[in-house]
């Protein structure tokens, strides 16, 4: 077989090729799986942090108690959740993950959940079906039980806002601007 030269290959033809079989390769289930999984965490975390009190929550959480001991009694765990979802949709997922992590420990569904699509983003099934479980078993006086019905509803709407866009904008800004005031004083 004769060795051509380097300037005998038509590059831009090979890259057409490559790009053309690209094109008609099927990604794997894993890597769908994933991809579905990171998009519903941003409908999920979007949703968090449009709720009318999530900015109260955040306030809540960055609030200097000199009085009160530094316990989980005296966590706001909710603010803990808009904090992750605040932290994962401005590009800080390791971050977010140690919060979601701190409000799922206090009993937090939602929280769960969020870790629950996180880990199945990363491609980590483990992690992923612990946190599930955690969601769908473990008992939690701070929220409203979950159920599959409720967790299939979030995929539907995850499904409609993936195939229609959402208006939504994220008020990470006012989130933002609250977090830097607090910190400052």
């Amino acid at each position: 077989m004769p060795v051509s030269s380097p300037s005998s290959v038509d590059v831009g033809a090979a890259l057409r090729r490559l790009a053309a079989d690209a094109a008609q390769a099927t990604p794997a289930p894993a890597m769908l799986r994933a991809a579905q999984a990171g998009h519903r965490l941003q409908v999920v975390a979007r949703w968090i942090l449009n709720q009318p009190d999530a900015a109260h929550h955040v306030d809540s959480l960055v609030q200097d108690r000199p009085d009160a001991p530094a316990e989980e009694d005296n966590l706001d765990v909710e603010g803990a959740t808009v904090f992750a979802c605040l932290l994962y949709l401005t590009g800080h997922p390791e971050s977010a993950q140690f919060w979601w992590q701190l409000a799922a420990g206090a009993g937090h569904r939602a929280a769960g959940y969020c870790l629950h699509l996180l880990h199945l983003s990363l491609g980590e099934s483990r992690e992923a079906a612990h946190w599930r479980h955690q969601v769908l078993h473990a008992p939690t006086p701070t929220d409203a039980p979950l159920d599959e019905d409720f967790i299939e509803s979030i995929e539907v709407v995850a499904r409609y806002v993936h195939a229609h866009g959402s208006q939504a904008a994220l008020p990470t800004a006012t989130l933002e601007r609250e977090v830097d005031r607090r910190r400052r004083r």
